[in-house]
Parts: C-alpha cells; sequence; structure tokens
C-alpha cells in the first residue's frame, strides 16, 4: 500500500484524535501530503508530529478553525483553496455529541452546525480544486446512528424536541442524504462522494458530551468498542482504493457497501435537506 496515495493530497476535518488521526497517519504512510482542519493547537501539532514520523519528507499542514461558526467554516475553506493548487480527497470526519440542547452565533443548533453544516459548507468551498484535480473524492463520516431516525423539515434546530442521542443520529441521517445529492450533482465530474459507518470506536468522542452521556459511553467503549484503527479502515479505503474508484453516492460499513434506512434513500428529503442547508448556510450551489 505504500506509495498508493504518492503526490495526492487529502484534506481531513476531524483528524486530530481517534479514527481520523488513524485515517491521516495510515494515508500518510501511503504517501499523501495531509492537511488538518483543526480546533485544539496542541493535538494538531502531535498530529502533525505522528504524521511527520508516518510519511518523512512531506509538508504535512494544519489550518485553524471553528466548525461550529459558518463564518470559521467559510474562512477556512477559502483559506486552503487558495494555497493548495490540488485537493484529491475531501474528509468529512468532525462531529460530536452534546448532551443538551446549544446554539452558535448563527442560531445553529451544535450538533446540526458541527455535523452536517460544515460538511456541506466546506465541501462547498473545495470543490472547485477538487473539481480541477478529477478524479477526486470526498468521503463522509456518517453512522448507523442514523437508523430509526427521521428529519423533521419543521423543527431541523431540534427546538421543540432535543434529545442527544437522537439529535445526533438526526445529523447522521444528514450526512447520507447530503452524500446522495452530492454525488448526483456532481454526476459527470469524476469528482466521487461515498459515506460510511465506521463502527461504535473507543475514541474521544462523546467524551465532552454533559450530562450521563458519558458515563454510558464510556462505559460501551469498555465493553463492545472497535479499535481506532479497526473503524478507520473505511475511511482509508474509501479515500485510496482503486476498487472504489467508480463507486458513486453509496454507504459503506467494513469496507463494502451496505443499506441504510428508506429515510436515508429518499431523494426528495435529500433535495429538501440541501435546498434548507442553502438557505441557513448563505451558499447557492451552481
Amino acid at each position: 500500500m505504500q506509495g498508493l496515495m504518492e503526490g495526492k493530497v487529502v484534506v481531513i476535518t476531524g483528524g486530530t484524535s481517534g479514527i481520523g488521526q488513524v485515517a491521516a497517519e495510515e494515508l500518510a504512510a501511503m504517501g499523501a501530503r495531509i492537511v488538518l482542519v483543526a480546533r485544539a493547537k496542541r493535538r494538531a501539532e502531535a498530529t502533525l508530529s505522528r504524521l511527520r514520523e508516518r510519511g518523512p519528507g512531506v509538508p504535512h499542514g494544519v489550518h485553524y478553525a471553528d466548525l461550529l461558526r459558518i463564518a470559521e467554516m467559510k474562512r477556512v475553506a477559502a483559506e486552503i483553496a487558495g494555497s493548495e493548487p490540488r485537493i484529491d480527497v475531501l474528509i468529512n470526519n468532525a462531529g460530536a455529541l452534546f448532551g443538551s440542547r446549544r446554539v452558535t452565533e448563527d442560531g445553529l443548533e451544535c450538533t446540526f452546525a458541527l455535523n452536517h453544516v460544515s460538511y456541506f459548507v466546506l465541501t462547498h468551498g473545495l470543490l472547485e480544486r477538487l473539481e480541477a484535480s478529477a478524479p477526486a473524492r470526498v468521503v463522509n463520516t456518517s453512522s448507523d446512528a442514523h437508523k430509526g431516525k427521521n428529519i423533521d423539515f419543521d423543527d431541523l434546530q431540534s427546538a421543540r424536541d432535543y434529545r442527544g442521542f437522537q439529535v445526533y443520529g438526526r445529523s447522521k441521517l444528514c450526512n447520507i442524504l447530503f452524500t446522495r445529492e452530492l454525488a448526483r450533482r456532481l454526476e459527470g465530474t469524476r469528482v466521487t462522494a461515498n459515506c460510511l459507518h465506521p463502527g461504535f470506536v473507543d475514541t474521544r468522542f462523546g467524551d465532552e458530551a454533559g450530562g450521563i452521556f458519558p458515563f454510558f459511553i464510556r462505559l460501551g467503549k469498555k465493553t463492545v468498542a472497535l479499535s481506532p484503527e479497526k473503524g478507520a479502515e473505511t475511511i482509508v479505503y474509501l479515500a485510496s482504493s482503486p476498487e472504489v474508484a467508480d463507486v458513486d453516492g453509496r454507504y459503506f460499513y467494513k469496507r463494502r457497501p451496505a443499506t441504510p434506512t428508506p429515510q436515508a434513500q429518499d431523494d426528495a428529503a435529500a433535495r429538501r435537506l440541501w435546498m434548507e442547508t442553502e438557505k441557513l448556510s448563505g451558499i447557492e450551489w451552481q
């Protein structure tokens, strides 16, 4: 696998811990140059050191942004687009679960803002570079937490009914719907879009959720969780494998296509979510 990604540029969010960090390191070991989008400088610097060990002689980099804020999403996308002549892979992996409802300065519920809107805005901002570098790939981290969830378009910000796991699951449903509509819109550009369920993984995820959530999440991690290395396998596979070079708009688990729920295959809902997100983010895709 070494050399498989030689000369490729990979932009990744959520790449300074957990499965994102493992994926970044694995892709660096294959020869890719990694561009991190990070919030915490200490973790980012530590990850850069690991990347330099795994992929020596390559100028890996980092851009800092708070992906809860739309202005920051747009700024960092513009910065990366302005400094990178090519982008071969975009991995939207940042995500969190919030035990209680919090609202951003844009009036968005935090789970929706980070887990969905940041994917939408960053992809839009980097699309020109991806298309210019085609064949290129977008990889979105979703989850089987989408199962049993529906999107309430009359309450996208969960103002009427906030339950942490429920809202998190809906955001993961958004990831799949976004992937489907993105793939449809990018047809013919040689930029593919796929998403995945990494499994329940032993990472920092949920540690800062608040309330009783961290207790139950830690309990689950001790009993049934996968290692970050196993959880990252499908991200690395979708970002690098020739086997999926032409696969588009699919949902994967354990490096195989999987079937999401009927709600996640609803193309009308995907289009409506896209339009609503355009309005909320102030972005109009061509």
